[in-house]
């Protein structure tokens, strides 16, 4: 990989993470257009830790409580009862289970046939299709309609374990490049009935430890067997912290009060020109794939 793809691939991941249109999808786009060989599962994984590392920062404070009083609640009962910190620690730990599980059982698959262009157009578009009905069931409550007031949403404080294990389902399926991860953990929470910023805080919250704990599986793997090239991907992952800290900021501002829809329009767009470009033979669904 030469430090110019790098530099692309790196600001595509800070760039398109946290928005609900799947950073692994245009990772594996931006080389199948250019013609480079594909970045692959461990490059994804390692370059989310600079990503990851920006949602550390921007929610330092809430991570700090979090940390503090689930703590606390280790030694105190009352503590993990009546602390709403402690029971979001405890609530991030169970959303990640299913993702932690699936992730084992189906490396395989994730860095080899998930990687097909056809799925992931396919799901750019199912996905899209998917936050779309969410966005528009989310906006009828916020509005209301002319004989219906509007309807009170869920704030984080309603979270429970049976909706943080559906949270923790909506974020395994982005282990399909395509899904996005925000995208479906986002959709799935306003089905459940959550605000917007709600479900896009426990999002980011619940995708912590997954990608970090992905990243560093990643790169022992990696160091083991020394098929990455480490300048290049070290420096995209510096590039995707810096890029991630910037949307965070933006996009944690345009969901409390904008529409999910332009992304919506812009996944099944994209996914119907892949799966047209596939099927007339100019892309292949397994273009440039690494050897690695």
């Amino acid at each position: 990989m030469s430090w110019f793809e790098s530099l692309i691939l790196g600001l595509v991941q800070g760039l398109t993470e946290f928005l609900p249109v799947s950073s692994s999808a245009h990772l594996r786009l931006t080389a199948a257009f250019s013609g480079w060989e594909d970045p692959g599962a461990a490059f994804t994984a390692i370059t989310q830790i600079g990503t990851e590392a920006a949602v550390l920062i921007y929610f330092r404070k809430d991570i700090g409580r979090i940390i503090s009083a689930w703590t606390r609640s280790l030694f105190d009962s009352s503590v993990r009862k009546k602390d709403q910190d402690a029971k979001m620690g405890w609530l991030v730990i169970v959303g990640s289970i299913p993702i932690g599980v699936l992730g084992v059982t189906l490396k395989d698959q994730i860095e080899g046939p998930f990687r097909d262009l056809r799925i992931t157009a396919t799901m750019l578009v199912v996905i899209g299709i998917v936050i779309g009905i969410a966005d528009r069931l989310a906006a009828r409550d916020e509005k209301g309609g002319r004989h219906r007031a509007p309807k009170q949403r869920k704030a984080l404080e309603d979270l429970g374990v049976k909706d943080g294990l559906i949270f923790g389902l909506c974020q395994a399926c982005a282990l399909i490049p395509g899904v996005s991860r925000s995208g479906a953990t986002i959709s799935g929470g306003l089905f459940m009935g959550y605000r917007r910023e709600a479900a896009a805080r426990y999002s980011f919250l619940l995708a912590i430890p997954a990608v970090l704990a992905s990243g560093v599986f990643e790169l022992k793997d990696a160091v083991e067997g020394g098929h990455v090239d480490w300048g290049p991907t070290a420096f995209a992952t510096v590039i995707a912290f810096g890029s991630g800290y910037a949307v965070i900021a933006w996009f944690m501002k345009y969901i409390s009060t904008k529409s999910f829809m332009p992304f919506v329009y812009y996944r099944v767009v994209l996914g119907i020109v892949i799966i047209g470009l596939v099927a007339m033979g100019v892309l292949s669904p397994h273009a440039a794939e690494s050897a690695g």
